[in-house]
């Protein structure tokens, strides 16, 4: 009977420190977590950033492009003046 009851006391004990082991680790696991979703969070509003300036960039150079153009179309009129 002492076996038993001694074998009880003991797995008890062992449950006990299991449980307490296994919440330590979760947290643990939940702030390196949420530490990771900060960090990753960072990067992709850096590269959202990035997309914007590229996408303002591209936005300026067809407006310069095309400003370009009729600069050009006006040189060639003025040319074409010049000849007749």
């Amino acid at each position: 009977m002492e076996t038993i009851i001694s074998a009880c006391i003991s797995a008890g004990v062992t449950l006990v420190i299991c449980l307490l082991n296994n919440h330590g680790q979760q947290e643990k696991t939940r702030a390196l977590m949420e530490y990771k979703l900060d960090e990753l969070t960072k990067r992709v509003d850096k590269h959202n950033n990035v997309v914007e300036r590229t996408y303002n960039i591209e936005e300026r150079l067809s407006v310069q492009e095309e400003q370009i153009k009729v600069a050009n179309h006006r040189i060639e009129d003025l040319e074409k003046g010049e000849r007749l």
